[in-house]
């Protein structure tokens, strides 16, 4: 941050000494007296956004701008005597870290449930790691952080674990059949998992650089039957090989001349099949791109662009709809695409089994596994 008081003109920057925080707002205390003709300085790991009189009214990319409001040094003094010697025209500066965030948590805080086509209905256990990056900073600012001065990655990482829990369970209700299946497809699962929550992250601005699963576990009961079923399984297969080898030793006894009165040569010493161990596997990523490009058509745009010059599409968001996921004019009341009121929220989901809240478009429940009609 760097404003100074002692003159007439503001030089605005910011500088995030944590590396955890995504948006700051100057002045941290709230809305100021940022004057006519003050200096603001962007990073090239940051957007500024400026509001004006309660509206957001541009997003500057990196580089030095100058601001431009009707706060004028002196005269604007003079004309606030009214008001107590306080300019009503008021202004803010808030500051999006373009940074990528890295390392971020995500996990079942409780078990969700999982229709297994073998072993029946088992609650699962998941966690990993997200990497996350603002892509439109007025969306976010309007959507997520509000009023708030500082707003950083602790503050929002529990809410969008909870939302990759949620999709989480949907994603495997659909596409796994069962839990014995799934060790070797942790990465389509993760990149699976990935491409079906960029909606849910994109209505708030952000994307989804990464997922990573690191594990996915069934309680311990369940972990034994596994186990149990796999002895069996090995047993069955020694008792194969073992008549197997005792078919052969006789063949070849039949074909030996004079064998009858030497015996039957066979040796006891069996060499036993190694036993496989389950392998490991871990979620690899690409690393995230730092060229933006168009939501809408996947072209690479400038930073600068407020518009994509190859399908037109608006890249500067201030909001979307709840609903489709339309991008609207800062005024709008009604969504142009759906006609959804803008200030009414899809409603979370209850599930008619159990009676348990999900997201809006959840389509199987995470307490007792029945898939949401």
């Amino acid at each position: 941050m760097g404003t100074n008081n002692l003159v007439f003109l503001e030089v605005i920057e910011w500088f995030d000494d944590s590396g955890r925080e995504l948006v700051h707002r100057i002045p941290e205390e709230g809305s100021g007296e940022i004057k006519f003709g003050a200096q603001l300085i962007v990073r090239e790991s940051q957007a500024a956004v400026f509001f004006y009189n309660g509206k957001a009214y541009d997003a500057f990319p990196a580089g030095r701008h100058t601001l431009k409001t009707a706060n004028i040094p002196v005269l604007t003094k003079a004309l606030s005597l009214p008001w107590g010697l306080t300019s009503p025209l008021r202004a803010e500066v808030y500051f999006a870290n373009m940074k990528v965030f890295a390392n971020l948590k995500w996990g079942t805080r409780d078990p969700v449930a999982f229709k297994d086509s073998e072993l029946g209905l088992i609650r699962l256990r998941a966690f990993g790691l997200f990497n996350i990056q603002v892509i439109q900073p007025v969306l976010f600012i309007n959507s997520l952080v509000g009023t708030q001065g500082v707003y950083t990655t602790e503050e929002i990482e529990e809410y969008l674990s909870r939302v990759i829990v949620s999709r989480f369970n949907d994603y495997i209700g659909e596409e796994l059949d069962s839990f014995i299946n799934l060790p070797g497809k942790y990465d389509a699962v993760a990149a699976g998992l990935q491409k079906r929550l960029e909606r849910d992250f994109s209505r708030f601005g952000l994307g989804l650089q990464a997922l990573y699963i690191n594990a996915i576990t069934p309680p311990p009961e369940v972990q034994q039957a596994i186990d149990d079923k796999s002895k069996l399984g090995v047993f069955d297969d020694l008792n194969k090989l073992m008549k197997m080898k005792a078919a052969m030793a006789f063949e070849k006894a039949a074909g030996n001349e004079g064998a009858a009165g030497a015996g039957m040569g066979m040796g006891a010493g069996f060499m036993l099949p190694a036993m496989m161990g389950s392998p490991m596997f871990q979620a690899a990523a690409q690393g995230p791109s730092q060229e933006p490009v168009c939501p809408d058509c996947k072209n690479p745009v400038s930073r600068e662009a407020r518009f994509c010059p190859a399908c037109g599409h608006q890249l500067l968001v201030f909001s979307q709809c709840p609903s489709c996921g339309k991008n609207l004019p800062p005024s709008a009341r009604f969504c142009s695409s759906c006609g959804l009121e803008q200030n009414k929220k899809p409603q979370a989901r209850r599930c008619p089994q159990c009676g348990a809240e999900n997201l809006a478009d959840s389509v199987f429940c995470n307490r007792c596994g029945e898939k949401i009609e």
